[in-house]
């Protein structure tokens, strides 16, 4: 009798259990409607900001903006009684959704074995139940480009919103070739010698693959040409399909890779990383080449540079007429992107141009400019609602919204938040019982 009871004790548990869980999963839904966001202070980052406007979501899309706006008889009215609502912020550089736990092999999937494997899709290894995903998307940032690592070419980078079940819902439309640059650093107890020669060994196998892959490229077209996977990738960079994503930081490396890219006649290229891109400003402007730099929260590249020099990089750039975009190149930290931002903005950049550097700027380098990256009439409606500066610290993000849908303001973090808070102290959660 006392098993049966203690059976029936657990299965009324379990549903209960059921219940709250099932409660839970409802209540995290994303909500589609028709949205009018009214009464706020909305920084169009491309048309300046508009006081007391109203924001009509319809579709997804940005169906009206502006101070004197019909408020559709169908839509849900949200008043947010003065707060701020700025575009979502894209970060240009991380490994969201491809690294789960930093110090387990199993929970990374960021790169494949080999030097040269450019056919790789980052997208494919994109994990939507991502933890580190809810507890970015929170903080503001809708957007990320996530790139694969490790060799020469390791494949390609996509950018992607952070809301979908499945990689096709959250893939935004632009992708581009990653090409680790070969540098001219040195690894530990590594002379300068032997880096030279393995900058050379690097810089000739990239020159090599990329020869294979401009003949492939010529007789693409040719009935009796066979699929390449690795020449495929890279011909469609030689083709001007694909961009390219160029990480190069030291300033002598830049340089090398200017001439690189235009010995090569390379139609869309983007450097990345450019840490040392202050000091070769004029040379990446004079290019034409757009930068995304970062992390900006970070150390100088040599000990005699001025304790400054990463949080002064991007104005540097920016003044010399160089298109910056900024980014974490993190793989579980993008919520610090309003942060590097706030860096950039007060070392040089300006709050103005680093809003830039994390919307309109991110969005054109990517060819999504049509898509994201301000608030215009037309655009996809990724956007968010402050208590103030995003880049303060003591600022509130209240809301988010990602191809229309109002995201639920959950994450791991605030779920640890809510239990520990809630918590009682000296509580036995298997609790000994001496009964026989």
């Amino acid at each position: 009798m006392r098993h049966l009871q203690m059976i029936t004790s657990v299965l009324i548990a379990l549903l209960f259990v059921n219940e709250a869980y099932s409660q839970t999963q409802i209540a995290r839904q994303a909500r589609a409607d028709k949205f009018a966001l009214t009464n706020a202070t909305i920084y169009t980052v491309t048309n300046g900001v508009i006081e007391n406007g109203t924001i009509v979501i319809n579709n997804g899309v940005i169906e009206a903006v502006g101070s004197n706006v019909t408020i559709p008889s169908d839509a849900l009215v949200i008043d947010y009684d003065g707060r701020e609502i700025y575009p979502g912020m894209i970060d240009s550089g991380t490994q969201l959704g491809l690294v789960e736990i930093g110090s387990i092999a199993e929970a990374q999937d960021n790169r494949e074995f080999g030097d040269i494997k450019p056919q790789m899709e980052a997208l494919t290894a994109v994990n939507p139940n991502s933890v580190s995903i809810p507890v970015t998307r929170v903080s503001g940032v809708t957007t990320v480009i996530t790139a694969p690592s490790g060799g020469v070419l390791p494949g390609i980078a996509a950018t992607i919103n952070l809301f979908g079940y499945t990689t096709d819902q959250m893939f935004a439309g632009s992708k581009g070739l990653v090409i680790n640059f070969p540098n001219s650093g040195r690894r530990w107890r590594q002379s300068k010698e032997e880096a030279e020669k393995a900058r050379e060994r690097a810089l000739k196998t990239l020159n090599e693959t990329w020869d294979k892959a401009e003949v492939y490229a010529k007789v693409l077209a040719s009935e009796d040409s066979r699929y390449y996977p690795e020449m495929d990738a890279i011909a469609r960079v030689i083709n001007g399909e694909l961009k390219a994503y160029i990480e190069v930081n030291a300033a002598k490396d830049i340089l090398s890779a200017i001439d690189w890219v235009q010995e090569k006649e390379l139609r869309d290229v983007v450097f990345t990383g450019v840490s040392e891109g202050w000091r070769v400003a004029e040379e990446i402007a004079e290019s034409g080449i757009p930068v995304i730099t970062g992390p900006i929260l970070s150390v100088p590249t040599r000990q005699s540079d001025s304790y400054d020099a990463a949080y002064k990089n991007p104005g540097i750039m920016q003044q010399a007429g160089i298109k910056v975009a900024l980014r974490t190149n993190d793989s579980e930290n993008s919520r610090n992107l309003p942060y590097n931002a706030g860096f950039a903005a007060s070392y040089g950049m300006g709050r103005e141009e680093a809003l830039k550097a994390i919307t309109i700027n991110a969005a054109e380098i990517m060819g999504l400019e049509n898509e994201i990256g301000s608030i215009e009439v037309g655009k996809k409606a990724n956007l968010f609602i402050a208590t103030g500066d995003p880049f303060e610290t003591s600022t509130q993000i209240l809301d988010v919204f990602i191809d229309g849908y109002q995201i639920p303001m959950t994450s791991r973090q605030t779920e640890l938040y809510d239990e520990f808070l809630n918590r009682v102290p000296g509580l036995n959660l298997n609790p000994v019982t001496t009964d026989q």
